[in-house]
């Protein structure tokens, strides 16, 4: 399946990619995800200090600055989920609500031979003619691959609430310690939806 690759960013230590979204209905969450993605920090021997005064810095190692941390994807198909009333499907009228990713960021952290993923999706909720208010549950998988080898798959239901059907709700998930093995500058995290079936992976 051809996969879809976000315009990617480096910000120190982790990506931000962004979906064509309005910048100013996303400005806020966007700022959220980066938050939440945070840096890598350690010490030791090769540790660097970020310039300061009067304050506590921490310290961050050169290894780590020179370390690989996977790009986040999205593959085709992925970034939308639409949900329909009843047994409806791609009625327009039955439309409850549309779901989209917006945006996607990534933070590493390492051992000698593992690494440690934070990932974080944000997105909108835009209720259609059937919409209306309460929880509703997204199903989002994040998956890391290293070629075809599959090193960490997880199907989340992604609780939100919808409080108005008038407007587009802002949600925020991450999914904070996929400890995988490091291999390499190979290995790449898909972020997106599906349908399932939910089988614990």
């Amino acid at each position: 399946m051809r996969e879809v690759q976000f315009y990617m960013r480096e910000v120190q230590f982790m990506g931000f990619s962004m979906l064509e979204a309005p910048r100013a209905s996303m400005f806020g969450v966007g700022a959220l995800v980066l938050a939440l993605a945070g840096c890598q920090s350690g010490s030791g021997t090769d540790a660097l200090e970020a310039g300061g005064t009067g304050q506590n810095v921490a310290a961050v190692r050169e290894s780590e600055l020179r370390a690989f941390c996977p790009p986040v994807r999205l593959r085709e198909g992925t970034a939308y989920f639409n949900t329909y009333q009843g047994r409806a499907k791609d009625d327009p009228s039955k439309l409850v609500y549309q779901a989209s990713i917006a945006d996607v960021t990534r933070s590493c952290t390492y051992s000698d031979d593992t690494m440690t993923i934070n990932v974080a999706v944000a997105g909108r909720i835009v209720p259609g003619p059937a919409g209306k208010t309460g929880q509703i549950n997204m199903p989002i998988r994040i998956a890391v691959v290293s070629g075809s080898e599959v090193l960490y798959s997880k199907l989340h239901r992604v609780p939100t609430s919808v409080q108005d059907t008038a407007g587009a709700t802002q949600f925020v998930f991450n999914d904070p310690a996929i400890t995988v093995p490091r291999k390499g500058s190979g290995v790449v995290v898909f972020a997106g939806y599906d349908e399932g079936p939910y089988d614990g992976k």
